[in-house]
């Protein structure tokens, strides 16, 4: 439990983030050469493992678990609420679904169209992509493996097969990885974090939870639920609403 859950919330959560990066790179490296975006990608992967290298170690040795675990809980129900909530309108029929495929489409457009213009930045486009999505894998990691005791070797664990995973996977087929179902991930993740929010900040206000860890399970079953249940209400609104 104290090893599997943190590192499977990690491996999924990173696993979107850089199937993200992933697409905003093959669209730079399909528009203007895989110079400019493996060269952006690898500026952004040293910047982020800078970060982590340098502040890192210094939270960890510094900052107590027994402190920080409701201030983290607070973190991981707003990130995960974050998350949730934008799977479920989602599947409720008021966001798009996410397609990796069309989000490829438009990136290659507009950076063929800055191309054309004569703008640059094919490198910047790159490096901004890798950067940011790394940092929100480093988020990930930071709050779910920092939650418990040990749980930052899983969370790391999972976070770098992810990210291996889909690195080997984009090199291998050049192409966007539109069978990932993100959207179903996306709903997943969600729910584990919210889960661990939910349980972290209840051990940081001193509530026992009945079967100790194994609350996060009951969490998460309990907020699936929920959000499938928002799903189908939003879905039947529209469709009252449409028919109306």
């Amino acid at each position: 439990m104290n090893f599997w859950l943190p590192a499977s919330t990690a491996f999924f959560a990173s696993a979107l983030e850089a199937v993200e990066a992933l697409t905003v790179v093959l669209a730079v490296g399909v528009t203007w050469g895989w110079r400019s975006a493996l060269g952006g990608a690898a500026l952004g992967i040293a910047a982020v493992a800078l970060v982590v290298a340098v502040l890192g170690p210094a939270i960890v040795a510094t900052v107590p678990l027994g402190a920080v675990r409701l201030v983290v809980g607070v973190f991981l129900l707003l990130f995960g609420m974050a998350w949730l909530r934008k799977a479920v309108q989602r599947y409720g029929g008021v966001r798009a679904l996410r397609d990796e495929n069309a989000n490829f489409a438009r990136s290659v457009a507009s950076l063929g169209a800055a191309q054309r213009a004569g703008q640059r930045g094919a490198l910047l486009t790159a490096f901004k992509s890798v950067t940011l999505e790394l940092l929100e894998i480093a988020i990930v990691v930071v709050t779910v493996g920092g939650s418990a005791a040990g749980g930052f070797v899983p969370a790391t664990l999972g976070a770098f097969a992810a990210i291996a995973l889909v690195v080997a996977a984009g090199a291998a087929l050049r192409a966007p990885l539109a069978r990932v179902p993100e959207n179903a991930l996306g709903f997943g993740v969600g729910v584990m974090l919210v889960s661990y929010g939910t349980f972290w900040s209840g051990e940081g206000l001193g509530i026992a939870w009945w079967r100790d860890d194994l609350a996060i399970v009951y969490l998460s079953a309990a907020y699936a639920l929920a959000g499938l249940a928002c799903s189908y209400a939003l879905r039947a609104s529209s469709r009252t609403a449409a028919a109306g």
